[in-house]
């Protein structure tokens, strides 16, 4: 449970190798000494710096294995036993993502059901635990890192768009769910981020760092919010693209 000050004692992160996750885990440990994170990530030289950013933060880290395109069932019990290493959990954050090739996605079968597994599948699979959970304590708050490109899939990453767009609409339906059992569910749609995932691509406008994602997300825990946009502006650029007549969409440069 958050402490007095309303700070975040015990977060468990899924996919915490995402430069978003690292940027809020990483501000939640500067805002409260001994922050308790289990983090649920692939083993490998990105979990471990992640690891070892939070604990040069003072932060007590548990890392457990965890692959987003492997068989999910196989790993159930890894991921339950991630919620039972301590006290109640305050906060999940659900932050697995792909970007893929977009082009094979859409002409590879076996690169399409990539994007669906980390994408889609896996983030639906997780936060079905992670809502029992929440809902057991009766507290607690789930946030899904979703993406702009769901709101209106663009043919430059229709693939990437249509997978998030799944894991979204899920997330929010959760959102209803649970709010009778005072669980707080929010989707986090950022805009263009500068992170390893973009590297080589164009820069949209609008860019942000991932440590400007982090304090969107904490400033939407503390309104409540179900869904925000990150920058908030974007929540107008994309209202205006979706009105638009698909003729006139169909010809944009996007």
């Amino acid at each position: 449970m958050r402490d007095a000050l309303g700070r975040l004692q015990r977060v468990v992160v899924v996919g915490g190798t995402s430069a978003i996750a690292r940027a809020a885990m990483a501000r939640w440990a500067r805002e409260r000494r001994g922050l308790e994170v289990t983090l649920l990530a692939r083993p490998g030289a990105r979990r471990e710096e992640a690891a070892a950013e939070l604990t040069a933060l003072a932060a007590k880290v548990e890392c457990v294995d965890l692959d987003a395109e492997a068989d999910l069932e196989a790993q159930r019990a890894r991921i339950e036993a991630a919620f039972d290493g301590g006290g109640d959990v305050d906060l999940v954050l659900v932050a697995l993502g792909a970007l893929g090739d977009q082009e094979q996605a859409w002409q590879d079968p076996a690169a399409a059901l990539r994007l669906v597994d980390v994408n889609a599948r896996a983030p639906i699979f997780v936060g079905v635990i992670a809502a029992e959970r929440l809902r057991r304590q009766g507290h607690g708050a789930l946030v899904l890192l979703s993406s702009v490109a769901g709101e209106r899939v663009r043919r430059s990453n229709f693939a990437y768009g249509a997978t998030k767009a799944a894991a979204d609409d899920f997330y929010r339906g959760l959102a209803q769910a649970l709010a009778p059992d005072g669980v707080h569910v929010m989707v986090v749609r950022p805009g263009f981020v500068r992170t390893p995932m973009t590297e080589g691509l164009d820069e949209a406008p609008l860019a942000q760092d991932p440590a400007d994602v982090a304090e969107d997300i904490d400033a939407g825990l503390a309104a409540g919010a179900s869904v925000i946009w990150s920058p908030a502006t974007m929540r107008v650029v994309m209202a205006g693209l979706k009105s638009l007549p698909a003729p006139i969409f169909r010809r944009l440069p996007i």
